[in-house]
């Protein structure tokens, strides 16, 4: 056994209830935090930093008990903004140190990752109660019904067992025929799974087999069985104590919508306005036919742009009696929130940025109808200057958990592509990935953290199976994402070990003929149990569910860190090879305790010097210590 450091000497704070009250505070209240401060630390007093009307102040932090092992103190943050910033100042012999939520540093940092308070509520405590499932509705299950519809002209059959188009135009066209009906008659294996959020891609009429070009807002397409298939597979999910979120697209509608068949008929009419009519720039459309130019997403004609300087674009998307985002909260159909797809260029567009105010007046809109109503965004980069909390209540977490995540465990040498960049995936140690994971975590509230959407693949991106290469890989992936701070989210499929090397070859069907004979090339039944196991411990345990996070040990091939509860303290062990092994402290161990093995192979051993860890791998190791 070779030790490694560990950084369980560090001084720790994070927002989860160890830390900071729980609650959402009023301006001017004063909130006590507290920070735990190892005696191996050095530090021989602690002061806390608020910036207050644009200037600093420090205030001495309070003892607040502790033990042979650490020191806490306590100090009250007064809530002078809506999100109000805070660090700790440490004295140490030889200079100071200051602790954001990257960590320890021995010189001068930033305020962008320092600790927040925010006055506005959390995400609703549902989304993160347990796992989100995305199921892409064509792909997912095909009930019998699906065979007497006429299809459209745009839709090419695919046989269910057919191999998914990468690229080109058949990578839209192809049409398996999935439907809501589909779904509704598969809600067994999602209950099973420990599914508490249903999510579903588009359901509107589209020119293509994703719908996110709309052709309506007004109806679901007839292909997945219309508005009634959509009210009774609402009414099944909620039935199971489940819930269903939709998808919708504020940025742009399809080029066949009615309100851009109007908009080109009439210039005069109200539809005309609410698009981006332009002559100039990388993302505009010219078309031969003589439509006037106009702005599609990233230049595509087939998604004209939604302009949202025009009162009439609020008016039937937000704000109108039956505008959109409100009228599927509302029976029949009674979904319990939106997904908004590529949020973050809603609104924006050179000088024009109105983003915010679009998610601040969504979150109202769903807030009025369902006050339980949750909002999720999509956005692939930094979305930290849109995560204040009062617009989006989390985000699509790529860069702060999938791009990071998938750095330390694809293989060396791997071909996959990276996630909208120029190279495939490279192979990183673990360093990489936890400083990454922090600097996103410490650049929004802990309650944007604690909710948002962690992913290791979606329908735009290449499947887990195909990028970690191996079932070992899969599994320390999945108790990645069911262990780390935020709501576990997974593409159908993923569970059972379905592969593609891109976003659209990935988008492969269910093997349900598989699973009924108990597996199969396509229906890996050891992953689905290694996923039902993961969702349950995770459903089983608080410290996993809304618990801090304090990393323990960060080696190339191997990471420990603790979710803490008051009640509760879980150590997380994963590994992506073999390595050396470590000791942790012993009082990590609660007085008179042994560890309680709740998942996992790693081996834990509790010797006289310390909690020693073995270096198996790849593996997982999952420890009830108090």
């Amino acid at each position: 056994m070779t030790t490694h450091d560990h950084l369980l000497d560090q001084p720790h704070h994070d927002g989860s209830e160890v830390f900071v009250t729980p609650g959402t505070p009023a301006l001017g209240d004063p909130v006590p935090v507290r920070v735990r401060v190892p005696k191996g630390s050095g530090a021989r007093g602690v002061w806390l930093r608020t910036v207050r009307d644009g200037e600093p102040r420090m205030a001495a932090a309070r003892p607040d008990g502790g033990d042979a092992h650490e020191d806490w103190f306590a100090a009250d943050v007064v809530v002078h903004h809506p999100v109000t910033s805070y660090r700790f100042f440490l004295d140490v012999p030889g200079g100071y140190r200051w602790l954001d939520g990257r960590g320890v540093h021995d010189r001068e940092v930033p305020d962008a990752a320092s600790f927040r308070l925010t006055t506005h509520a959390p995400a609703p405590g549902w989304l993160t109660e347990g796992l989100a499932y995305q199921v892409f509705p064509d792909r997912f299950a095909r009930s019998a019904a699906a065979d007497a519809r006429e299809l459209p002209s745009w839709a090419v059959p695919a046989a269910w067992d057919d191999e998914p188009a990468g690229s080109g135009p058949l990578a839209g066209t192809q049409y398996y025929g999935g439907d809501l009906a589909g779904i509704r008659e598969r809600l067994d294996h999602l209950e099973a799974l420990g599914v508490r959020t249903l999510y579903l891609t588009p359901v509107f009429p589209g020119r293509s087999n994703h719908r996110y070009d709309a052709a309506t807002f007004d109806a679901v397409d007839p292909l997945l069985g219309g508005d009634a298939a959509l009210g009774a597979l609402s009414r099944a999910v909620h039935a199971r104590g489940m819930r269903l979120m939709g998808d919708i697209t504020t940025n742009h509608t399809g080029d066949g919508h009615e309100w851009f068949a109007r908009a080109l008929a009439d210039p005069a009419s109200p539809e005309h306005e609410m698009y981006v009519w332009a002559d100039a720039g990388p993302d505009v459309v010219h078309r031969a036919d003589g439509v006037p130019p106009y702005v599609g997403w990233l230049g595509h004609g087939s998604l004209p742009k939604l302009d949202w300087a025009t009162r009439e674009t609020w008016r039937r998307m937000v704000t109108g009696d039956d505008a959109v985002v409100a009228r599927y909260l509302r029976e029949p159909f009674g979904l319990d929130g939106w997904r908004v797809d590529v949020a973050n260029m809603t609104g924006r567009r050179g000088s024009a940025d109105r983003a915010l105010d679009v998610a601040r007046a969504v979150r109202a809109r769903i807030v009025a109808e369902r006050p339980d109503g949750a909002l999720v965004a999509e956005h692939f980069h930094d979305a930290s200057a849109d995560l204040a909390g009062d617009g989006w209540h989390a985000n699509m977490n790529y860069a702060g958990f999938t791009r990071p995540a998938w750095s330390w465990l694809v293989p060396a040498a791997s071909t996959v592509p990276s996630l909208d960049l120029p190279v495939p995936v490279p192979r990183r140690p673990a360093s990489a990935m936890v400083a990454t994971m922090r600097e996103f975590a410490a650049a929004v509230p802990w309650q944007v953290t604690a909710a948002q959407w962690n992913m290791l693949g979606s329908h735009d991106t290449p499947r887990l199976r195909s990028l970690v290469g191996s079932r070992d890989l899969v599994e320390v992936a999945a108790a990645l994402l069911f262990t780390y701070p935020g709501t576990p989210v997974v593409l159908a499929g993923d569970e059972v070990g379905a592969t593609g090397t891109n976003g659209e070859h990935g988008r492969v069907t269910m093997a349900w003929d598989q699973a009924s004979r108990g597996g199969g090339p396509r229906w890996d039944a050891a992953t689905l149990g290694v996923y039902r196991r993961l969702s349950a411990l995770r459903s089983s345990s608080g410290a996993l569910r809304a618990g801090g996070l304090r990393w323990a040990l960060v080696h190339d091939d191997a990471v420990a860190y603790l979710r803490e509860t008051p009640g509760e303290r879980v150590l997380v062990v994963l590994a992506r090879a073999p390595w050396p092994g470590t000791r942790l402290p012993r009082h990590l161990l609660a007085p008179g305790a042994h560890p309680e093995v709740l998942y996992g192979d790693v081996a834990l051993t509790v010797t006289g010097s310390g909690l020693e860890v073995a270096g198996d791998g790849p593996g997982v190791g999952v420890f009830r210590l108090a």
